[in-house]
């Protein structure tokens, strides 16, 4: 079974990181693209971040750009999105979405996703 689960969310005060993780099963991440979206209450989701398969294009959300970092461990089917300096707005609940096209996985198209994990900044 195709899987992808995302731990890591919390609950943390403003400025404070926290780190999540998205674990794939049932299939190799090596040909994958990978993003991280987040949707917050009343609003659209949106992509955060998305990695190509081979790591070499990275691209960011213009409001986290200098605070989130995505990374990928293929051997061990791990991506993860590090995040540093969290305001309240970036509350939301984030989920990671794998496709082999990049450009589908950026319009939200992707072909798997993960339940998704709260996380909450408070002021």
């Amino acid at each position: 079974q195709l899987q992808l689960v995302e731990s890591g969310g919390g609950l943390v005060h403003t400025g404070g990181s926290l780190t999540l993780s998205c674990a794939a099963s049932g299939f190799s991440l090596d040909t994958y693209a990978i993003a991280w979206f987040r949707q917050a209450p009343g609003k659209e989701r949106e992509a955060v971040s998305c990695i190509t398969s081979s790591g070499r294009t990275i691209t960011y959300v213009d409001s986290v750009k200098g605070r989130f970092t995505i990374s990928r461990d293929n051997a061990k089917k791990m991506v993860y999105l590090q995040m540093n300096s969290l305001k309240p707005e970036d509350t939301a609940v984030y989920s990671c979405a794998a496709d082999r096209s990049h450009n589908a996985l950026v319009a939200g198209l992707g072909a798997y996703w993960g339940q998704g994990t709260q996380v909450t900044v408070s002021p």
